[in-house]
């Protein structure tokens, strides 16, 4: 698993990235295995932060790196899960991908149980976006840039 560390300063970046996001069940007949991954189809190093749950408990954990126009499996193996939650960051221009589900996550490398009083444990609460997968066995996230916001 390759992990991302970003600046404090960097996460608190009021400056959003427009992007799209194109979702597909990941179908390629030469994968040896089933997985979940992350497509970076940008220009820049992008940090990926992941949510699911396990065990009826909640779990969030990153960074991962995705290299510019590269793959990456987060999930190897079959899914258990039939949703998933993902926060991307871009690490060179500091846009987002986000959404309205709030889950903790860290400055550093985490693996975070429980969603509840992230601030009061010493983490940040960040907005993510749900991954239906529809219970299948692989699936595809791509990251796409199609426009970037001025920052306030």
């Amino acid at each position: 698993m390759n992990l991302f560390s970003f600046s404090k300063s960097s996460l608190l970046i009021a400056f959003a990235l427009s992007f799209s996001i194109q979702l597909t069940p990941h179908l390629s007949v030469s994968d040896a295995h089933a997985d979940f991954r992350i497509c970076n189809d940008t220009n820049s190093l992008v940090g990926v932060a992941l949510g699911y749950r396990k065990d009826g408990e909640w779990i969030s954990e990153g960074w991962f790196q995705v290299q510019a126009e590269s793959c990456s499996s987060l999930v190897e193996g079959d899914l258990n899960s039939r949703f998933y939650y993902v926060y991307a960051e871009d690490a060179q221009r500091g846009g987002q991908w986000r959404g309205d589900i709030f889950l903790c996550t860290d400055e550093r490398e985490f693996v975070i149980n429980g969603v509840e009083d992230c601030f009061k444990r010493g983490h940040v609460k960040t907005g993510f976006f749900e991954i239906d997968t529809g219970n299948r066995a692989n699936w595809m996230v791509r990251l796409t840039e199609q426009s970037q916001s001025p920052s306030n």
